[in-house]
């Protein structure tokens, strides 16, 4: 802001703008426009109360002598004039406020024209005296329409001028006209004065802007002001606007802006940012928040810029001013999130969310390809040489990934050991082919990792979109279906989702829907198996078995359709109803026997499980200490330590828990010598495999019965089937046994003629 703008005397201002004829569209006309009539609607009562006086006098003078009839129609006349003058004051309009105004003075000169000749002498200049006052009264009080007050007094000045000269009195007809020069100039000389102020707090507020605006560059540190002329050119240069380019303000004076900010005066090419701010510089219009990427000591950096035009007095652009931000650190920072939530900070890799964005880019042009890979023996790399080496083995598996995909091809991880790689709209099978061969020849070839040779491979699995799936989940299931079926059929190999596999996966769909719909129905049954104490070779409880009662296939049994279950999610409700049916059927036996439920590793991660378990011993009745939770080795494999936490909250309702399957996994002794398990279950291979003469199952048979004994827990031996069988974990120190040699699977009609025909013996 300079001080062109400021009216330093009201003899600045024109007269056609003082009487608000100047030229509209213009930003300092309309502006003044704007102020006349803010402030003529402050004083339109003030002007129709200072008329009330002056009719009341005319109303003493002349009602006696002329009568009710002329006066109530001369004050009509009036107060229509008054009402016309109060509808354009809130009307704001200029030609019906001078209407108006016209309107009124005709009245008044009504009372010169048709009154006082039929009055006395005196009464002439009565009038006079009222008039006078009215012509006064509107140079004093409305200086913002003096056009409107000229009009007034030049009517009923004129008419009083006339009326002196019509009776002889040339001396007063002379002071009237004296008087109404007097007038004019008073009014055009208040409405100069009126303008000039109202310019002035313009000023004053603008310069006020302008000190916040300092304030804030000497409070933010980021922060600067600018300023150019009429062409752009930088005046007035800050030597904070001239650190950040680099140069003094002498060198940045005078120069064009465009030029220092963008390195060059050819916009060609350049940043939008600036491209924009040449349109907004060229158009005059103000800008905020506008961000440009400029070149600044050879640096690019990031700015955020605000700026509004300037205007003189008289509405000539002046030029440009505003704020300049540095928000390089801030922009950079956001670039570095939006990155992290795309790639992986590990190997630096797209990660699923880039990954998938990617793929479904790809299928909107009309197709892309999606491979899936899993690499094998990592997890004995990360359980034998720890999570470092592990990590560092994936970095380099990433690298070697990224070295064989061409323009246009992405690889990234999507978590753990698995990685994917998407292909454009127009790959072909043949590329799909070409990659795949290379990531199982280059995932071959032996790793070096902190001193360690390790050999690994992977498993790949493919489809191909649109054919295999039109969406990204499609795509994705089927890709991993391939996968699944590529480490099912030896890894290290490369398997296409195609015919075979897409009859799975409707055979799939089918059963899954028929699982869903045997849930809402409860097309279950459960099973129970003895479970018997060697020494006195009595029942001491029960396992419950699953059964699916398909309405077509019969009975079928939890292997065909547990794991659908589990991957599908089916899983936890399934779970849920077994332990309600197995704890209700329990309740029912007598004496001191226990029931165990297989509980899926799933289904006892889940945020409700106790919470559940504690409702299904509430609602059947069963004392916690006769239910026997069964889970396997896979619960640790996963959150160990989340695991073991909803164990012993299970362990503290009273409830039993059993290990199953123990010897198949990978369970640590840390966690059965930290958990009070009841019992450990024998995998049945163990029993056959020592019955057979296999020294290593016979000595793990031995060591798992040692460690049970040793941590008070009883051991159960699974599928034994035979005389020989059970004499023979007999003598390796077994305490239960379970299997087909004390009786099959049954329901639990059979277990109440078992019940019978124990307690007769």
């Amino acid at each position: 802001m300079n001080g062109k703008a400021a009216i330093a005397s009201s003899g600045e201002l024109g007269l056609l703008t003082v009487l608000g004829l100047a030229e509209r569209g213009r930003d300092v006309s309309t502006h003044l426009l704007g102020s006349q009539q803010a402030q003529q609607a402050k004083v339109a009562r003030i002007r129709l109360l200072t008329q009330a006086p002056g009719a009341f006098v005319v109303l003493a003078l002349y009602l006696q002598l002329l009568g009710w009839a002329p006066m109530l129609g001369w004050l009509a006349g009036l107060a229509a004039s008054l009402g016309f003058i109060s509808y354009a004051d809130k009307r704001g309009a200029f030609a019906t406020q001078i209407a108006a105004t016209i309107a009124n003075a005709l009245v008044w000169t009504a009372v010169l024209w048709f009154f006082v000749p039929l009055g006395s002498q005196g009464s002439h200049f009565e009038i006079w005296t009222v008039l006078a006052t009215l012509m006064t009264v509107s140079a004093l009080i409305l200086p913002t329409t003096p056009l409107a007050t000229l009009m007034f007094s030049a009517i009923v000045g004129g008419a009083a001028i006339g009326s002196f000269v019509q009776g002889g009195y040339g001396a007063m007809a002379g002071v009237a006209a004296l008087f109404v020069g007097c007038i004019a100039l008073g009014t055009v000389e208040s409405a100069k004065r009126f303008l000039a102020s109202r310019i002035t707090a313009a000023n004053i507020a603008e310069r006020d802007e302008m000190v916040s605006l300092l304030l804030r560059e000497t409070e933010e540190e980021a922060d600067w002001l600018w300023q150019t002329d009429a062409r752009h050119r930088v005046r007035d240069a800050g030597r904070r606007f001239a650190d950040a380019l680099g140069l003094s303000a002498g060198e940045i004076e005078g120069q064009g802006l465009l030029h220092l900010i963008s390195g060059s005066g050819d916009l060609d090419g350049s940043d939008p940012g600036l491209i924009e701010l040449a349109g907004k510089l060229g158009n005059r219009e103000g800008f905020a928040g506008l961000a440009l990427r400029v070149l600044v000591m050879e640096r690019r950096r990031w700015w955020e810029m605000s700026g509004a035009p300037r205007f003189d007095g008289v509405g000539a652009f002046e030029g440009f001013h505003g704020v300049i931000s540095d928000v390089t650190e801030r922009r950079e920072s956001a670039e570095r999130i939006a990155r992290l939530a795309r790639y992986d900070t590990l190997t630096g890799l797209p990660n699923r969310l880039m990954l998938t964005e990617t793929l479904a880019a790809a299928l909107a042009e009309g197709g892309g390809a999606l491979m899936m890979l899993d690499l094998d023996r990592f997890k004995a790399v990360n359980d034998t040489l720890g999570h470092p080496v592990g990590d560092a083995l994936l970095a380099q598996v990433g690298q070697r990934l990224a070295a064989l995909m061409a323009p246009g091809e992405m690889v990234g991880r999507l978590g753990g050991d698995e990685f994917a790689v998407v292909l454009p709209a127009v790959a072909s099978e043949a590329r799909l082919d070409d990659i795949a061969r290379g990531i199982l020849r280059d995932l071959a070839r032996p790793f070096l990792v902190s001193g360690h040779p390790l050999s690994i491979g992977v498993s790949v699995g493919s489809a191909m979109g649109p054919r295999d799936g039109a969406c990204v989940e499609d795509l994705m299931r089927h890709a991993d279906m391939a996968l699944y079926r590529s480490k099912e059929t030896g890894r290290g190999r490369h398997v296409a989702y195609g015919a075979d596999l897409r009859a799975d996966a409707q055979e799939r769909l089918v059963q899954e829907n028929a699982l869903r719909c045997a849930i809402q129905n409860e097309h279950f049954v459960l099973q129970y198996q003895p479970v018997v104490d060697l020494l006195s070779e009595r029942v001491v409880g029960f396992e419950a078995l699953l059964r699916w009662q398909h309405p077509e296939r019969g009975l079928v049994g939890p292997d065909t359709f547990v794991p659908l279950a589990e991957a599908c999610g089916l899983i936890v409700p399934i779970g849920q109803w077994v332990l309600k049916a197995a704890a209700r059927e329990a309740a029912r036996w007598k004496g001191p026997l226990r029931v165990a439920v297989n509980v899926s590793p799933l289904q006892l991660m889940a945020q409700d499980f106790v919470e559940g378990l504690v409702q299904v011993l509430a609602t059947s009745g069963l004392p916690p200490q006769r239910l026997e939770i069964e889970v396997t080795e896979s619960i640790f494999e996963g959150d160990a330590e989340r695991a073991r936490a909803v164990l012993e909250r299970v362990l503290a309702l009273g409830c039993c828990v059993c290990l199953d399957d123990f010897g198949s996994g990978h369970a640590s002794l840390d966690y059965l010598r930290k958990l009070h398990f009841s019992a450990i279950k024998i995998d049945r291979s163990f029993v056959k495999a020592a019955l057979a003469g296999h020294q290593e199952s016979l000595a793990t048979v031995r060591a798992i019965v040692a460690m049970t004994q040793g941590l008070e827990m009883a051991s159960i031996a699974e599928g034994v089937e035979t005389a020989e069988e059970l004499a023979l974990m007999r003598d390796l120190g077994c305490t239960r046994v379970q299997g087909y040699y004390f009786g099959r699977p049954m329901d639990s009609s059979a277990i109440d003629r078992l019940f019978a025909r124990q307690k007769q013996a």
